[in-house]
């Protein structure tokens, strides 16, 4: 999906943003633009928050005019449900005529709004969401719409490139990876593979990376009395405030429970990934990054950003370690200012808390490319220390060792 373009002009970004660490531009926004979701999904209770909240067309607007934002800057419109955001259209033109740079996300549950809207105001890009086979689907998401991303994947495929979003998670497993690629190959569409982590605006229920792939599989759906009865019961409040705890704590090794046998689940990966251009590799990582063997800085913060619906812009996409509210202070104050600066300094050197794919891929690219042509050593010496495995091993090696 991303071409040798769009690296090289995020590694100028990276430069400039190295040298003039108090005028750093965006290579990619996120505006979760409204919380209202229709899904019903395990791994994202989004659509169990209330109030429902909504970022206003005039604000985004008014964020798009910051100056750390360009004209090369990726927006991703999302939500909940961005389709469902009262002025969803009106926004999705403004776009078309002023920065064509975007992206779309959706779940595709309304698939004839979404079909109209995209060949109405076409997106650079359109992510849509799909975990499994049918039943998978319904189990994990709550609703039965498989054959909803299907008739919008074959309505808009050859409209705008269409990427599919996998979701590894307690909530299925390898064959749905399976079956999702070979959705995505039969119709010549790229495909994402991420992973469930314990991002702090979705509510999540289970611990990532310690609860088994697979574990909770066809388990029934999720309704709202459940989600109702469990903040009646505390539960998400004891979970916040062990989350800032963890935080708070080492925050240079992962916080799930190490003293849990983790199986090598390299050789359960279907060879049929390799055909989807980085995603093997990111799991291939992240079966060494849950045994804390990967360490690697997160350069991705000092150019990627989310802006939740109540108007809060955490630090990155998984903690819930806030540097602003854009209905307080300008974006550019926000991202630029001395205290953002003194964070994301502390956290590029030393946060390792997470994989996911927003903020580690680009790491992973980032350092691989550079040990590729100039080696270990020398990668060392620009980035600071770094390890792919407890061993010491090069990225190639890992790499080759399961191939």
């Amino acid at each position: 999906m991303y071409n040798f373009e769009s690296y090289i002009r995020r590694g100028l970004t990276f430069i400039n943003n190295q040298a003039f660490p108090g005028n750093k531009k965006l290579s990619t926004l996120m505006i979760y633009a409204t919380d209202l979701c229709d899904s019903a999904c395990k791994h994202c209770l989004i659509w169990a928050k209330r109030p429902v909240s909504f970022l206003p067309y005039e604000k985004i607007i008014e964020i798009m005019g910051s100056n750390c934002i360009t004209s090369h800057t990726n927006i991703g419109l999302e939500g909940g449900e961005f389709m469902l955001h009262p002025d969803a259209e009106k926004i999705l033109e403004w776009f078309h005529k002023n920065h064509r740079n975007y992206d779309l996300l959706s779940n595709c549950l309304k698939p004839e709004g979404l079909i109209d809207a995209v060949k109405k105001y076409l997106p650079k890009r359109l992510l849509i969401s799909l975990d499994g086979t049918p039943d998978t689907y319904l189990h994990m998401r709550g609703k039965a719409g498989y054959e909803s991303v299907v008739r919008v994947i074959e309505n808009l495929k050859e409209v705008v490139p269409v990427s599919v979003m996998f979701t590894l998670s307690p909530y299925n497993d390898f064959s749905d990876l399976q079956h999702v690629a070979e959705v995505c190959k039969k119709y010549g569409i790229d495909m994402r593979v991420g992973i469930y982590n314990d991002i702090a605006f979705f509510d999540t229920l289970d611990k990532a990376h310690e609860t088994d792939i697979g574990s909770h599989k066809d388990e029934q759906p999720l309704q709202f009395g459940d989600i109702k009865s469990l903040k009646d019961a505390g539960v998400f409040e004891k979970n916040k405030i062990k989350r800032q705890a963890e935080e708070s704590a080492d925050i240079t090794r992962p916080v799930h429970d190490m003293t849990k046998h983790f199986e090598n689940f390299t050789n359960s990966i279907p060879p049929i990934v390799k055909e989807f251009k980085e995603n093997y590799d990111f799991l291939v990582l992240y079966n060494e990054w849950r045994q804390n063997n990967v360490k690697l800085k997160c350069f991705s913060i000092l150019d990627s950003l989310v802006i939740l619906p109540n108007g809060d812009v955490p630090i990155c996409q998984n903690l819930d370690l806030k540097i602003g509210n854009v209905f307080k202070d300008n974006l550019d104050k926000i991202f630029n200012g001395e205290d953002a600066r003194a964070l994301q300094k502390k956290y590029v050197h030393d946060c390792n808390l997470c994989w996911l794919n927003f903020h580690r891929k680009y790491d992973v690219i980032l350092y691989r490319t550079f040990e590729k042509s100039f080696g270990k050593t020398v990668t060392s010496k620009l980035f600071g220390y770094y390890q792919w495995s407890a061993d010491g091993k090069s990225y190639q090696q890992i790499i080759n060792n399961v191939k």
